[in-house]
């Protein structure tokens, strides 16, 4: 060994664990996450689900509202039936 190997390398120092950018972008991922659950947190909190009306629960009335949804959908299923095969529905008497 010569000795401006020695002193070339007594100079050299180590950089901090800060000064490399692979480090802040593997922290900067587990961070993104941790604040977009806070994110999700607050507005979990300041906007709650609504509440169902106990009438959509029964049963009794799931019977009533298919009548109501069936008959609300007849223009809609006459129309996609007359597009698809070219017949003019015949109108019930």
């Amino acid at each position: 060994m010569n000795t401006s190997t020695l002193t070339h390398s007594q100079t050299t120092q180590a950089r901090p664990w800060w000064s490399f950018g692979m480090v802040w972008m593997i922290i900067a991922g587990p961070a993104l996450v941790v604040v977009a659950g806070f994110a999700t947190l607050y507005l979990a909190v300041t906007i709650p689900d609504p509440v169902l009306p106990t009438e959509a629960l029964n049963p009794r009335n799931a019977i009533e509202n298919q009548r109501q949804l069936d008959a609300a959908m007849a223009p809609a299923m006459q129309a996609r039936n007359h597009a698809a095969t070219g017949l003019v529905p015949q109108k019930q008497k």
